[in-house]
């Protein structure tokens, strides 16, 4: 095991130069080519199985260890997000319009480089480890189902996974079991009333009133509809009416998401959205279009895999702190594997001590600190090596 981690930390300049080149060249959701093609070209240099187009763009490659045993799969996402990087760094995206704004170019590079240590170790691992690198994690629906469908799972016994999270210092761990990130869905409405000039309101029906109506009754619904003791949010994040300043407007477009945990909460607010919005358009004469898209489920961590890697985790001597978090609206389509096979999903705080300023993910400016991938790197190789070799999965001494 402390060779596995020194391996490690003798590789963290090698994780660097991966992360920067995939940060310099990010492809989005369902449009990854090279990104893949990296990633399959590392892995048969390795020598290991790779199969690629797995799902559509997904890479999965086995490493078969010295001696039969269990199979662990770790994942990683690789896809970027349409957003034009403002940050001046020397591996600033040279895709333009395109950005690694949620650290999964670190996600890449602590699993390869991790695959890199424990092949190097070969001759001593017990047991198969499987590293699925998975594409289209940000747009629904995602690169996760479909790679499941197309076998990446076949033979596993548990699923481990990271994401680096630069809100959380360096250092510290954050896991959860039970519900950890929410369910993701979106919805789309266009409110279609009856334009006509500015000065003669009388004569049309105003969408934009409409839409604004429903928008602010909108917010009510969580707050009178959903049991207080569960949590969900309703966010609408695009309205959009484009008139000459003295035109009634004769359509409005809105789109924005849902999050919940529960998943009876979940479809109760999606039918109270559209009895509102029916109500809304009946009492003022618009009429209206409905779609809503099932998102991403609840990530929900089983519970004797999250105390394992709670375990673990509170051994590597990188590692200052593990946290037990409360649970995260954000979505990951993560919840898919763990439908399938015991699993957890843990956060590696990625935030650099010494940044006046740490930019949210998804934000132009965002960025983390790259010592999080050596610890992601070692806290999944520590578990990963653990599992497999120990009788009891779990009791280690580093």
């Amino acid at each position: 095991m402390n060779q596995l981690l020194t391996k490690l930390q003798e590789h963290f300049e090698e994780m660097v130069i991966i992360r920067r080149y995939l940060h310099e060249y990010p492809e989005i959701s369902h449009e990854e080519v090279q990104t893949p093609a990296y990633i399959a070209k590392f892995y048969r240099e390795l020598g290991l199985e790779v199969r690629e187009h797995v799902g559509g763009r997904g890479v999965v490659a086995t490493l078969r260890g010295a001696r039969p045993g269990k199979t662990v799969a770790l994942r990683a996402d690789f896809d970027g997000l349409a957003i034009q990087e403002l940050n001046e760094v020397p591996y600033k995206s040279k895709n333009d319009g395109v950005m690694h704004a949620c650290g999964h170019d670190g996600h890449t590079a602590t699993l390869l480089v991790l695959a890199k240590a424990l092949t190097e170790m070969h001759e001593h691992l017990v047991g198969n480890v499987v590293f699925i690198h998975q594409h289209a994690e940000e747009v629904a629906p995602g690169g996760a189902k479909a790679m499941i469908e197309d076998g990446c799972l076949e033979g596993v016994d548990v699923i481990f996974g990271t994401h680096l999270w630069a809100p959380t210092p360096l250092g510290e761990i954050l896991v959860r079991d039970g519900a950890i990130m929410a369910a993701a869905d979106r919805f789309e409405i266009v409110i279609q009333g009856k334009g006509g000039h500015g000065a003669e309101p009388q004569h049309s029906v105003d969408a934009i009133v409409v839409g604004a109506h429903f928008v602010t009754q909108l917010q009510t619904l969580i707050s009178r509809r959903i049991a207080p003791l569960h949590s969900a949010v309703v966010t609408v994040g695009h309205f959009e009416a484009i008139n000459p300043f003295n035109v009634i407007a004769d359509t409005v477009k809105i789109q924005g998401t849902v999050r919940a945990f529960d998943e009876v909460v979940r479809q109760q607010i999606k039918e109270e959205i559209e009895t509102l919005l029916k109500a809304t358009c009946l009492g003022m004469h618009a009429s209206y279009e409905f779609t809503y898209f099932d998102g991403y489920p609840p990530v929900i961590n089983h519970v004797q895999e999250t105390q394992y890697i709670q375990n673990i985790a509170g051994q590597i001597p990188t590692v200052e702190q593990v946290t037990v978090c409360p649970p995260f609206m954000i979505g990951e389509d993560f919840g898919y594997y763990m439908q399938h096979v015991p699993g957890t999903f843990f956060f590696t705080g990625a935030k650099n001590p010494a940044w006046e300023t740490v930019y949210p993910h998804h934000h132009a400016k965002f960025d983390f600190d790259e010592r999080a991938m050596l610890i992601a790197a070692q806290v999944l190789g520590a578990a990963t090596w653990s599992f497999l070799t120990s009788e009891n999965n779990g009791d280690v001494v580093l």
